[in-house]
């Protein structure tokens, strides 16, 4: 590969404007800042939230912008300042999301919460407000969605993003652990943790339920309910550890069903819709001292309701979750930040990395590799449940 030199030239999806398609457009990297990296995308899946984003339906993000959150690639160029120094030109690593490492949360193990999670993630900017892409035109585009904007075929980088991967082999499955399948299974292990005897609903049976699903077969839970509309969906449900599968399209009473399965009401139930119905659905659904927790990202504005008086007398709790409450990499463990200390707990992608090799995590029955000039059939065959999640090959070079 040739030296990297600045401003450099790649392609992106871009988005113009809400609602407007992902466009391979030219744009320009200014440089890589000494906390930075720049990583050549091999692979990017595709969130709910990216379509969400373009949708324009979370007022977060100024356009035009580049999104893509679930980047795998190729280390091209390391900042000054880098943290890690283990990291090295040529490294293959996996992307997840990026922190301040500063506040309350992120100094306490939890930094999905980061009080500054939905600038630095959604808003797709550095912390100073700057953004390291630009159009030909010189006009600015919004490159960093968290932290990485994996719909680039070079980005800049937060060094807080970074995972190394030591399985390059494995980088088409492993890439949706930065966000889809970290957040379904870290809901079950890091959040929930339910025990063997005890009963989990999951209502919306994607990339993210279906992980979620997997992480409570790994926990030996005795009963796994399903939700979902496609029965194909529900099929696969069951084949990677659900006991039991509900097509909330023809059951008239889902409720009713769940609290006869589980003998009174479950004692998890996980929200992959954002659907505010399907949230109050599952709040309904769940027994005395039951848990439900809400991971799907429901429309800005919206409201659910809930009997106060159900709540209080059976002690119910109602959670929301963010990337699993995980904690992606545990490189920094004991690494000043601007002076500040994070203490990490676990290093949450290497281990789901080990359980896929051990055929406790089988992530690659949910994925399809498209080539990226496919980037439209993909995006439909995930509306339509054909695929559950998908991967992109590849971004094709430059000019």
């Amino acid at each position: 590969m040739e030296p990297i030199s600045f401003p450099l030239k790649t392609e992106a999806f871009v988005v113009q404007e809400p609602k407007a398609g992902f466009k391979l457009t030219p744009i320009i990297l200014d440089e890589v800042r000494p906390d930075e990296v720049l990583v050549e995308m091999k692979y990017t899946g595709i969130c709910h939230t990216d379509i969400v984003l373009q949708q324009g339906l979370l007022p977060m993000v100024d356009f035009p912008a580049v999104f893509g959150h679930e980047g795998a690639g190729i280390v091209r160029a390391i900042g000054s300042s880098v943290k890690n120094k283990s990291l090295v030109v040529g490294d293959n690593v996996l992307l997840s999301f990026t922190v301040c490492g500063e506040c309350k949360q992120c100094k306490s193990d939890h930094p999905s919460y980061c009080h500054s999670h939905a600038q630095i993630n959604h808003g797709a900017v550095r912390r100073d407000g700057s953004t390291p892409g630009k159009l030909i035109d010189g006009g600015s585009v919004r490159s960093q969605y968290f932290g990485q904007s994996s719909f680039s075929k070079m980005s800049v980088v937060s060094e807080k993003c970074v995972v190394k991967c030591p399985y390059p082999e494995s980088m088409a499955v492993f890439s949706p652990l930065g966000c889809g399948f970290q957040t379904g299974a870290g809901t079950i292990l890091n959040v929930l943790k339910p025990q063997a005897q005890q009963s989990l609903v999951v209502a919306g049976i994607g990339g993210v339920g279906l992980a979620a699903v997997m992480a409570a077969k790994y926990l030996c839970v005795q009963q796994v309910i399903a939700i979902d509309l496609v029965d194909k969906r529900l099929q696969l449900a069951q084949e990677l550890g659900a006991t039991h599968v509900i097509n909330s399209k023809r059951n008239p009473d889902v409720v009713q069903s769940i609290k006869e399965i589980t003998d009174g009401g479950a004692d998890f139930a996980v929200d992959c819709t954002g659907v505010v119905p399907v949230i109050e659905m599952l709040i309904e659904c769940i027994g005395p001292r039951g848990v439900a927790a809400t991971v799907g990202v429901p429309p800005a504005g919206k409201k659910i309701q809930i009997d106060p008086l159900a709540f209080l007398l059976e002690n119910k709790t109602y959670v929301g979750v963010i990337e699993g409450d995980s904690v992606p990499d545990t490189v920094y463990s004991r690494v000043k930040w601007d002076e500040h200390i994070i203490l990490t707990l676990s290093q949450f992608i290497p281990q789901l990395m080990e359980l896929h090799r051990t055929g406790k995590f089988p992530i690659e029955r949910l994925c399809k590799v498209y080539p990226i000039d496919q980037l439209e059939t993909a995006l439909k065959d995930l509306k339509s449940g054909r695929v559950r999640s998908f991967r992109c090959s590849r971004l094709r070079s430059f000019g």
